[in-house]
């Protein structure tokens, strides 16, 4: 989803002082929604979208399209399901910390706006989001699809990541990243040590390759190491 332009269209919005970039489920929730979803409604490992994915077999996209797809429930149980993903209780007043010192929050996510946009609005949160577009109806899942319309659009996870920093990188001197997955490796690699933050599979990653980063739990934590950075 590409954001909201601003309310005066002859009114050039200002360039940010700095921008932070950061991924949605498993970084500025507790779990991931595909992986709540994999729990609810469980197949063999043969026939598993995720695990095909991990093998090279499938895109991003594609695993969690199937994932999402394979979802049969009501609205109202799925919406549970949501809020089992346990947003950051931090995040509000991180963010507010954050845009007091000069950072614009920008989430990239390959996940799908459907969850993430509510959750997001249920927190009292207005961010700049990029995400996959997508449906639900209960006789055919969560259907997601591809942004083909947004400029940062990608055939393998709907949304790049890497094109959404690289614009942040050419508008701002500060940029910084955080994430936890495999689609943001790359990413989190084009920002300094310093502004780069980690958890879940891409801060293990990170340490396997011996790249320097922080790890962070949740965001008060991020918040106050991206405002305080460690001395080298």
């Amino acid at each position: 989803m590409d954001p909201v332009p601003p309310s005066d269209p002859h009114r050039a919005a200002p360039q940010p002082q700095r921008i932070l970039v950061s991924d949605f489920d498993g970084t500025m929730t507790r779990w991931d929604f595909y992986d709540l979803v994999r729990k609810q409604w469980p197949v063999p490992p043969d026939d598993d979208p995720w695990e095909q994915y991990v093998a090279g077999r499938l895109t991003h996209f594609e695993a969690l399209a199937a994932i999402f797809a394979r979802i049969r429930t009501d609205e109202a149980t799925l919406l549970n399901l949501v809020d089992g993903m346990e947003l950051d209780p931090a995040l509000p007043a991180a963010v507010r910390t954050l845009r007091e010192h000069g950072w614009t929050i920008t989430v990239a996510s390959a996940g799908c706006e459907w969850y993430l946009l509510r959750l997001l609005r249920r927190a009292g949160l207005a961010l700049e989001v990029y995400a996959n577009p997508g449906e639900f109806s209960p006789a055919t899942g969560l259907r997601m699809t591809l942004p083909k319309n947004s400029r940062f659009f990608s055939p393998s996870t709907g949304i790049d990541k890497v094109a959404v920093l690289k614009d942040a990188l050419r508008r701002c001197m500060e940029v910084a990243f955080a994430g936890d997955g495999r689609p943001d490796m790359e990413s989190c690699l084009l920002v300094p040590a310093e502004r780069r933050f980690a958890r879940g599979w891409l801060a293990d990653e990170l340490r396997r390759r011996g790249e320097a980063f922080n790890r962070f739990e949740d965001w008060a934590e991020l918040a106050r190491t991206l405002l305080n950075p460690p001395n080298p």
